[in-house]
């Protein structure tokens, strides 16, 4: 028999079953909107090191600010989740990764970590309406008509007069060597340093000397190059396991001189396959140094190294994307679901910076691509000692 205070009970749940409904919203819980954010990158094999630093930044971020409550995007707010596809540094798979984003509607990606494959996934992005954040230098994917790609990182081409300039006047370095793998990302870097360094009147005593990407014996390959003595061994575009192997065998064969890359590395790793072999190594670190980082990079690092035993100094670069995404939105809401609305807002944007102590994030580029396709983030560049990263000078790109 139906009571007056069942019928009661009734009315009382259509009607907030019905708000609830009105509000998009499942009728018994008010379910909170979801902002997915991609990445396709790898972190499989000898590069791992570069996707896996990608996705721990991001998985560490997305942890903080949704416990934080989330990100207020317009009127909404939104829990994030990062959506990750390996590539294996495989063309192909980029390509299938990317079209997965997009099949699951994601419009922001970051990666891919390698010229080939963010070069690979521009006809999906563009076709697809996804704006993606490759570590990865060919300028062509950041120069009209391109327009879907946001460099993440200082590029080889910008970082390399600033080094070879520093290592010039500070080292006393006038002759350089350079040695990449057989593959179009570092042959590209090595084509960009050669260039850098005879600009600043540098010899270039050995720039032809290439290697498979799965060697692991590098004393043939380094033989000839150390019997010219350069001042500075250049390994272009070294992945994280091939650089502590080519440092390994360059000191074996008693080179004494300076080595270093436009790359960034893992402490990690070098320790664990050169040892104090390593000491003294150049790179490009992350994108903060103990001078300049805020209290928010502190507990970012603290809450990185909590979640997975371990940081990598990549990772300094590499939180930034997630950060740069999130900001745009809340600067242009219509950019949620609308790409072309997040290119509009790039030229003017500009946010307080979390992860310094002064400083804006910015879209910057325009030297460089003739358009603000790049995040600016501080370039770092570091040397490698005793087990740690220690900054040699920091700089900055437009």
């Amino acid at each position: 028999m139906t009571t007056r205070r069942s019928v009661l009970m009734g009315t009382a749940l259509a009607a907030v079953s019905g708000l609830a409904l009105s509000a998009g919203l499942a009728p018994a819980t008010a379910a909170e909107k979801e902002l997915n954010i991609g990445f396709v990158g790898v972190t499989s094999g000898p590069a791992a090191a570069w996707g896996t630093s990608n996705v721990r930044s991001m998985q560490v971020r997305a942890d903080w600010l949704n416990e934080l409550g989330g990100v207020k995007i317009g009127d909404d707010t939104y829990k994030i989740n990062i959506v990750t596809f390996d590539d294996q540094k495989d063309p192909k798979r980029a390509i299938a990764g990317m079209e997965k984003m997009a099949q699951e509607g994601i419009h922001y990606v970051v990666g891919p970590n390698v010229d080939d494959g963010a070069a690979a996934v521009r006809p999906v992005a563009e076709s697809k309406g996804i704006i993606y954040f490759p570590y990865a230098f060919p300028k062509e994917l950041y120069t009209k008509p391109a327009s879907n790609a946001v460099l993440g990182m200082i590029a080889n081409y910008q970082s390399a007069p600033a080094i070879y300039k520093y290592l010039k006047e500070n080292k006393g370095v006038k002759k350089v060597a350079f040695i990449a793998a057989n593959e179009s990302d570092p042959l590209s870097q090595r084509d960009g340093g050669v260039a850098a360094a005879k600009a600043l009147g540098l010899e270039v005593v050995a720039q032809n000397d290439t290697y498979p990407n799965d060697t692991r014996d590098f004393t043939p390959v380094l033989t000839p190059i150390i019997r010219l003595k350069p001042d500075l061994l250049v390994l272009s575009g070294v992945s994280p396991g091939n650089a502590p192997l080519l440092i390994r065998a360059a000191r074996e064969l008693g080179y004494t001189g300076l080595i270093s890359t436009e790359t960034a590395h893992d402490a990690a790793v070098l320790k664990e396959g050169a040892g104090e072999l390593a000491d003294g190594f150049i790179s490009v670190g992350g994108a903060s140094t103990p001078a300049i980082r805020s209290k928010t990079m502190d507990e970012f690092i603290a809450r990185y190294t909590k979640k997975f035993g371990e940081y990598n100094d990549e990772s300094n670069t590499k939180v930034y994307a997630l950060d740069y995404i999130i900001e745009t939105l809340k600067a242009n809401p219509k950019a949620i679901n609308d790409v072309a609305e997040f290119k509009k807002t790039v030229d003017t944007f500009g946010a307080p910076n979390p992860y310094v102590k002064e400083g804006t994030l910015k879209y910057v580029g325009t030297t460089s691509f003739g358009q603000k396709r790049q995040l600016s983030v501080p370039m770092v560049v570091t040397q490698y000692k005793d087990g740690a990263f220690e900054t040699l000078f920091v700089g900055e790109v437009d």
